[in-house]
């Protein structure tokens, strides 16, 4: 059977717990907002449930299968591992402009991408809930500043109000398109999952 899409590139989201990891995911592959999401935290127990969803969208004229991968849960326990990062094309650091806090701790973020994650991987900046402004603490200007220094794509975003949303995946998208397609063999390679992340991503945890 003939493959519905010419590449397949694996993305993770991270940044710090509650800034709309899952909701951004869930707005872009469903179009759908549902702001009760709550972590599945057993008090004492590490999380084990990390989730992805799928889209294939058009970019360039090419078919191209994004899996999604949802880091939520993890993050306040620091067990992202090299796991995750693994076969990762595209990085979106994730923090919310009502929380000074997460955007300070996107430099940690980037530490944990260049000590875990593939040389040359994609990154993005995503400062996400841009349609609280009342409660704005990080102005437009201090992300994007960040974002130049390091050299990525900046948005600000609203999985609530559906700001940007498609924009940010859609653009990094074809960044790792150009990218990929530079080099010489074939680019987009399927992402084979183990068992245990196959078991992970069927749980029905109910992620940030």
């Amino acid at each position: 059977m003939a493959k519905k899409y010419d590449f397949l590139f694996k993305l993770l989201l991270i940044g710090d717990s509650g800034v709309g990891k899952t909701c951004l995911i869930i707005r872009f592959a469903d179009d759908n907002f549902n702001s009760t999401y709550i972590s599945t935290i057993v008090p004492g127990v590490l999380p084990s449930c990390i989730d992805f969803k799928v889209k294939t969208i058009d970019v360039e004229g090419k078919k191209v299968k994004l899996q999604i991968w949802d880091t939520a849960g993890q993050e306040r326990f620091k067990t992202i591992t090299t796991a995750y990062y693994r076969g990762a094309m595209g990085i979106i650091l994730v923090y919310d402009i009502t929380d000074e806090k997460s955007f300070e701790n996107i430099q940690n973020w980037m530490k944990s991408i260049k000590e875990n994650a593939s040389s040359g991987v994609n990154q993005m900046l995503l400062g996400n809930k841009c349609d609280i402004e009342a409660k704005r603490k990080v102005s437009k200007e201090a992300g994007e500043k960040l974002a130049k220094d390091h050299g990525i794509r900046f948005f600000e975003t609203s999985a609530k109000s559906s700001i940007n949303v498609e924009e940010s995946f859609i653009g990094l998208a074809r960044d790792i398109l150009l990218r990929t397609s530079k080099k010489s063999g074939p680019a987009g390679r399927e992402v084979k999952l183990t068992s245990t992340e196959k078991k992970k991503a069927a749980s029905k945890c109910v992620l940030l």
